[in-house]
């Protein structure tokens, strides 16, 4: 019995994949749970369409990555933070303040996919890295300063 599936199973394969079972699994497990559904010649048309429209949005979403990261190129962010006498800092600097400061900058980035190499504890510079897409990523340069 051919199925296509509707999200990843670990055993089976992963979401849109067209994969042969045995016709007990299909019928009592994965179609009733909502895993799977029945590979008919109009539902694999129908997943033939998806597949092309998904891949238009995901070439149109790395295409915007790369222009963003490619703007993002020579831009160097100072954070502003309370430090002591030593120059360490109370606290740590975040992403939420890293993506204030591409924000003021005119640069919209998700915080979520903002990570560091070295948490900023101290005075210094320091190097963010932004995932602007699975295959397109940045490093960006900012520099911790007392306030």
């Amino acid at each position: 019995m051919e199925i296509i599936l509707k999200q990843d199973i670990k055993t089976l394969g992963e979401k849109d994949d067209i994969v042969t079972v045995k016709p007990g699994y299909g019928r009592n497990y994965l179609i009733p749970q909502g895993f799977a559904i029945l590979a008919t010649s109009s539902s694999k048309k129908v997943l033939a369409e998806n597949i092309k429209q998904a891949q238009f949005k995901q070439d149109k979403i790395k295409k915007d990555a790369t222009d963003l990261a490619s703007r993002l190129d020579g831009i160097k962010l100072t954070i502003g933070a309370k430090a002591g006498e030593t120059g360490k800092i109370f606290g740590s600097v975040n992403s939420i303040q890293i993506a204030d400061a591409l924000k003021k900058q005119g640069f919209d980035v998700d915080r979520r996919r903002i990570t560091f190499e070295t948490e900023p504890k101290v005075i210094g510079e320091y190097l963010a890295n932004l995932n602007l897409h699975k295959e397109v990523k940045v490093q960006v340069p900012f520099e911790v300063v007392a306030e």
